[in-house]
């Protein structure tokens, strides 16, 4: 049973594994964009739809923005850390320095921090 707490840095393989997840979840996170984008979208005023069902619709499109921008920082932490992967401080915290299992990168590939680190 592999251990979470795992610390030893990665190696090449384990690099590359990360790698792949980091572009299948970029492209998730992209797909998930372009659908909140166009649940985003205005209501047109000239819809026929009732003035309860506008209200709603004008709400759940709040809802849906900050669900957009909520994915799209998400896209810019992603792609940062595909940026960055080649750094030799890749996979250590940002805050102890300590190595970042890699359980936790391939849950939270955006992730700048430890378990410990993280709460």
């Amino acid at each position: 049973m592999a251990d979470i707490f795992y610390t030893k840095p990665m190696n090449e393989e384990d690099r590359r594994r990360f790698e792949d997840a980091l572009h299948i979840a970029i492209e998730k996170t992209k797909s998930r964009i372009d659908f909140y984008r166009d649940l985003s979208k205005p209501v047109a005023p000239d819809d026929a739809i009732g003035r309860v069902s506008r209200m709603d619709a004008i709400n759940n499109g709040s809802i849906n923005k900050a669900a957009l921008e909520k994915a799209e920082k998400k896209l810019e932490k992603l792609e940062l850390a595909l940026q960055n992967i080649d750094d030799p401080d890749f996979g250590t915290c940002a805050k102890c320095n300590q190595n970042i299992p890699l359980q936790r990168l391939l849950a939270v590939p955006e992730s700048r921090f430890c378990m410990s680190c993280a709460v």
